[in-house]
């Protein structure tokens, strides 16, 4: 319960703050991409924080660090809640970012470590399965701070929330592996040994490229739905729901199949339904047919794909080295956080009112997102030396 806990840090510094991008862009009167930015920056610089995180955890316990990342996502919550400008809120976001960081780095490297690697992809599954909680209840809730009491309201909330979940994880969580200190061991060559199997890339980037499916529809649908269609944020973050239950179903099947179906074939029956989802929604979109259901319908299958190809994927990624198991996580949290925010800000450079620019960013990363996924049908780990 601790770890699903910890792992909510991420919602709160990404998808509770998803209904406010439009606030922020009126109340400090910029242009759209520069408030996308304040959204798309916490992407990533949690990418960045993530590799930090994962190798710090192999190498001093997980528990100190995690603790440490709690206490700077408090604080830049803080900072972002006072913020007087829109350069104040970016840099504030900038700290809270590199304070989440640590959520789903070292709950995955802890999960690892308690539950083995035969039961890493079923832990991987219904960890994220508690992870989608936030998701599905942060935007209303964003959507809801936002219209009755204004977006510094949102902030103020995630103070609270993390502060709770600092404390339940300062007095619960107990040290799950026992850090391997100043070791001589290059960082770099850590990174060599896993880069060099080609499983491990294609896993990694198969993870970045479907988080930036989701994310360049994430970044368009406020908005799509507040500006073309005139909903209002409270509004959007319900029809949001469709994007959270997806990948809570999606994973609930990879974690009932676990065990019993490949990896290499969920990955890619994940990518398959990524890519098939985008097509159906930019046939709908290209009929000049935009409405809230062609947004989130498909937006429903964009997730449950991830849900299906993630977790095995994250596996998979871990399983390579398993004394690096913390790097790979870390690295594997950084290549999907960073494409998250890439494709998140491509949209925002490209956006001119019309689905046509998400379209196209989506469609990019999920043909990507497919070719890396049937990488590993043809490199079986009882190929590998």
């Amino acid at each position: 319960m601790a770890l699903a806990a910890v792992s909510l840090i991420g919602p709160l510094a990404i998808h509770l703050y998803l209904p406010v991008v439009p606030a922020i862009q009126q109340a400090f009167a910029v242009a759209p991409w520069l408030a996308e930015l304040s959204f798309s920056i916490t992407l990533a610089t949690m990418a960045v924080a993530t590799l930090v995180y994962g190798t710090l955890s192999d190498r001093l316990g997980r528990r100190p660090v995690l603790l440490w990342g709690l206490g700077l996502f408090l604080g830049g919550s803080v900072l972002s809640a006072a913020a007087g400008s829109i350069g104040v809120l970016i840099a504030a976001r900038l700290v809270q970012a590199v304070g989440a960081g640590c959520s789903l780095t070292i709950t995955r490297a802890m999960a690892r470590d308690a539950y083995g690697p035969e039961r890493l992809v079923q832990a991987i599954a219904y960890l994220t399965m508690a992870y989608t909680l936030g998701p599905m209840l942060a935007p209303p809730l964003g959507g809801f701070l936002t219209d009755h009491l204004g977006w510094r309201a949102v902030f103020w909330f995630a103070v609270m929330a993390g502060g709770a979940i600092t404390v339940a994880a300062a007095l619960v969580l107990g040290e799950t592996r026992r850090g391997s200190g100043a070791s001589g061991r290059s960082l770099w060559r850590d990174y060599r040994a896993l880069f060099a199997d080609p499983r491990f890339s294609a896993f990694v980037l198969q993870s970045g490229f479907c988080s930036g499916t989701f994310f360049a529809l994430a970044a368009a649908s406020p908005f799509l739905m507040q500006d073309a269609l005139h909903r209002s944020a409270t509004e959007y973050g319900f029809w949001f729901f469709a994007f959270p239950a997806g990948y809570c179903i999606g994973n609930l099947v990879s974690g009932r199949l676990a065990g019993r179906v490949a990896i290499e074939r969920m990955v890619v029956t994940g990518s398959l339904i990524n890519l098939g989802a985008v097509a159906a929604q930019a046939a709908i979109m290209l009929t000049g047919a935009l409405s809230a259901l062609a947004i989130f319908v498909p937006g429903f299958f964009i997730t449950f794909s991830q849900g299906i190809a993630l977790p095995n994927a994250q596996a998979g990624a871990m399983q390579t080295k398993p004394e690096l198991a913390g790097t790979a996580a870390g690295i594997g949290v950084f290549c999907q956080t960073l494409a998250s925010g890439v494709f998140a800000e491509l949209y925002g450079l490209f956006a001119d009112g019309t689905p046509v620019p998400m379209l196209e960013v989506a469609a990019f990363a999920a043909v990507i997102t497919l070719v890396c996924g049937v990488v590993p049908l043809f490199r079986p780990a009882t190929q590998l030396p």
